[in-house]
């Protein structure tokens, strides 16, 4: 499907409507933004000996460009990656500079941040997610995306600290490494050349926690690091002990294909990144050069 001004579960509602499945029945790999024109597969239960004739489906800001059939429904997670192509407007004062940034941005990767989005809007995702660590019930879908929110902003926390330290893309004796495209990881005792050379050609990536039950995996001084900044926010930190199991995530986001084109004051850029990874992210490392280049 192709969409515009449409979120995504908001589409899957009206393929579960069309079809007349059950809204569970309607699968998606993951959530793509309201206002953007973006291009994902659904799944969608079809029931034995009755065919969906889709030539007939018609909603608000949503295209059919392709049908299939699959033996399996999606679930959130099963895709590689995302692909972007953004126009960016009114850069007429950069020069050769953002062209080193781009060139820096493709071979090095960006901070893996979570993207405002994940927090809702005015941090409401965040705010639901102290009241549930309060006491208050929430509906299984708030509950979730409260959770989400809740793990996330102390990842960006702890990936703040590290790039503060400059260690977002180093490994550290104890991290625990995670290789690339994957949420497979291990922990690292002492970084030898090995490791280095792999983490330098972003086979490995340091790794941050994604904050609930469970006992450090990191070494000791990561573990403390990272208990650290937690520590400034106990009640999301105590919260997610209740409420959710520890996992890790990427401190750093590979970014594949990427490539620019200037037309006067307008750049359009092509790239990938791996799933969970923000295109915002990336597009903030440019306006933050941006504002410093105007500031400077």
């Amino acid at each position: 499907m192709e969409k515009t001004s449409s979120n995504t579960s908001w589409v899957a509602t009206q393929l579960a409507e069309y079809a007349g499945v059950a809204p569970r029945d309607v699968g998606f790999a993951g959530l793509k933004d309201r206002h953007a024109v973006t291009r994902q597969w659904f799944s969608v239960l079809r029931r034995s000996g009755k065919a969906v004739h889709w030539d007939g489906f018609d909603a608000r800001g949503i295209r059919l460009v392709a049908v299939t059939r699959h033996g399996k429904k999606l679930r959130r997670g099963a895709h590689r990656g995302n692909e972007f192509h953004i126009v960016i407007r009114n850069i007429n004062k950069i020069g050769s500079e953002l062209y080193r940034k781009l060139e820096q941005l493709k071979a090095l990767g960006i901070a893996n941040y979570f993207g405002e989005q994940r927090f809702g809007r005015d941090g409401a995702n965040l705010d639901a997610a102290r009241q549930l660590f309060a006491g208050r019930r929430l509906r299984r879908t708030a509950r979730s995306l409260a959770l989400s929110a809740a793990r996330a902003y102390l990842f960006n926390r702890v990936l703040e600290r590290r790039v503060r330290e400059g260690s977002w893309n180093k490994l550290c004796d104890g991290d625990c490494a995670m290789l690339d495209g994957s949420n497979s990881f291990f922990r690292v005792e002492q970084v030898d050349e090995v490791l280095r050379d792999r983490c330098a050609r972003l086979d490995l990536h340091p790794s941050g926690p994604l904050w609930g039950a469970g006992a450090p995996v990191c070494g000791p001084a990561v573990a403390s690091l990272e208990a650290q900044v937690a520590a400034q926010n106990p009640d999301i930190r105590d919260g997610l002990d209740r409420e959710a199991k520890s996992a890790r995530r990427a401190l750093r986001a590979r970014v594949s294909c990427l490539e620019w084109h200037r037309d006067g004051n307008v750049l359009e850029l092509g790239f990938g990144l791996p799933r969970g990874s923000y295109a915002t992210t990336l597009l903030r490392e440019l306006v933050a050069y941006r504002d410093a280049s105007r500031q400077g």
